[in-house]
């Protein structure tokens, strides 16, 4: 796998933490606008690992987490 651009890193470390935030909230945190958030979101979860859910409380947001074991591309975690 290649190395990750820096605002990736950025967010992975972010998340990385082990709390779920929204789109918003990654961005208050970090010196990126969102438009670079959400593609290195987009990015993230192509490469498995981030996982998008919804916001129970609100559904009308999205909550990223980082998955702590990527899944390969045959369907099996990482242990």
């Amino acid at each position: 796998m290649k190395p990750l651009p820096q605002s990736q890193k950025t967010v992975l470390e972010i998340l990385g933490t082990g709390r779920e935030m929204t789109h918003k909230e990654i961005a208050e945190k970090v010196d990126y606008s969102p438009r670079t958030v959400r593609y290195a979101l987009k990015k993230l979860r192509e490469k498995k690992l981030l996982i998008k859910k919804m916001n129970l409380q609100d559904m009308r947001q999205i909550i990223y987490q980082y998955q702590m074991n990527p899944v390969k591309e045959t369907g099996v975690a990482d242990h």
